[in-house]
């Protein structure tokens, strides 16, 4: 046996390595997701290792080891950071850490130097798919890269042993584009305790300004223009000159606020939140209004959904596995600033459809409770790795035809 051979036989059972281009110095949707997930492995007792960039005064205090990784500002986005790849001190952390699995959550030159060094080491490897990059072209006029986006996708995602994606809708855009094999369902999550109906309170509405009979429509993200800022400020914008009474809520920071401040001069704009602060703030809308259509899922929909409000999203991937058309909310065409406000006029008029599909948003929103989200995960290392004697996977939803829990309670 080599000394390669000898070092794979001696690896516990599950010690995994996470490669990130997000984990802390950014508050977004993958570094949550990602802090989640290690929260839940460490509490099962399952060591982990994060290699990510970070910047000296981070967003989020994470979970887990953080190893850092050398990175430069994002050209033109400096709140992102660029990894710089497995220099020798990686390389070193990583043989002392002896992983048998790696998951690689960004596609990027240190998730691609850590696809290598997996392969060339017979380490299994999960892909996970969070963003989804060839969308977000659009916004920045590079819309003749798209093909260039999809093979480098296709050549990295085609090496993966599993490839997480959370969306059915999502798994059938990789399909129609030649990512086929390996793809397995990993839902995202909610913390159904902190996000809930519960927290509305009066007191915080009061504190911005809000009153008391007064309809919030609101947005909660980074406050970027690939988001669908645009289409929520025409709608806003419309019911405004409509006269259509409603407040306009927006929770969240970016390069974009000061000029979405400077169209809309009667919003609220709370700047970011997180925690329980944010929790209220959701709870004490009544609408929630996130036309992005660039979202792999919409974690910021399903935390609405759990504050029980009524979600009016974009038809697309991102939202369409959540939002339950006519029962939980509405799904209108990406950019039909038309169908939008129809559909959130209604809402604010009608108070007893607000109550309805509140009530039933929140009720679809306790199948995606964390924990039970975070043991499906396991349940795919247990399958990548041959684990027998450990729950099985083989009730994972594995396809585009595997179905959403259904799960209400």
């Amino acid at each position: 046996m080599s000394g390669t051979d000898d070092a794979v036989a001696s690896r516990p059972r599950k010690r995994l390595a996470v490669f990130a281009g997000a984990y802390n110095h950014i508050a977004d949707g993958v570094a949550l997701t990602l802090n989640n997930l290690v929260d839940y492995l460490e509490r099962q007792e399952i060591p982990v290792r994060v290699f990510a960039p970070t910047v000296e005064d981070p967003a989020l205090d994470h979970a887990g080891t953080l190893v850092p990784v050398p990175s430069v500002p994002f050209p033109g986005r400096s709140e992102y950071q660029c990894s710089l790849g497995l220099t020798p001190s990686l390389r070193a952390e990583l043989r002392e850490f002896n992983p048998t699995l790696f998951q690689i959550s960004t596609p990027d030159l240190l998730g691609l130097q850590a696809l290598y060094y997996a392969r060339s080491r017979d380490i299994p490897v999960a892909g996970t798919y969070h963003t989804h990059f060839a969308s977000y072209l659009k916004y920045y006029h590079l819309d003749l890269l798209e093909p260039v986006v999809w093979a480098y996708l296709r050549h990295f995602y085609q090496r993966c042993d599993h490839v997480y994606v959370p969306t059915r809708a999502v798994m059938d855009v990789l399909r129609r584009r030649g990512i086929e094999d390996g793809m397995r369902l990993w839902q995202r999550s909610v913390d159904t305790e902190r996000f809930h109906p519960a927290r509305r309170s009066m007191t915080w509405r009061d504190a911005h300004g809000i009153g008391e009979q007064e309809v919030v429509v609101a947005f909660v993200s980074r406050l970027v223009w690939e988001k669908g800022l645009d289409t929520y400020a025409e709608v806003v914008e419309r019911l405004e000159q409509e006269g259509v009474p409603h407040r306009s809520l927006v929770v969240g920071d970016g390069p974009a606020r000061e000029e979405l401040e400077d169209r809309l001069p009667n919003t609220v704009f709370t700047g970011y939140l997180r925690g329980d602060e944010l929790a209220r703030a959701y709870a004490s809308a009544d609408v929630f209004l996130f036309p992005s259509d660039t979202e792999t899922f919409g974690k910021v929909t399903l935390e609405a959904m759990a504050s029980g409000l009524p979600t009016v999203c974009a038809d697309a991937a991102g939202s369409r596995d959540l939002v339950r058309e006519g029962e939980t909310g509405c799904l209108c065409p990406p950019g039909d600033a038309d169908s939008f406000t129809d559909c959130v006029r209604q809402l604010v008029r009608d108070g007893a459809r607000r109550e309805r599909m509140g009530t039933a948003a929140f009720e679809r929103a306790q199948a995606f409770a964390r924990d039970k989200i975070m043991a499906q995960v396991v349940r795919h290392y247990d399958e990548i790795l041959g684990i027998r004697d450990e729950p099985s996977a083989s009730d994972a939803p594995r396809d585009s035809s595997a179905h959403l829990t259904e799960q209400k309670g």
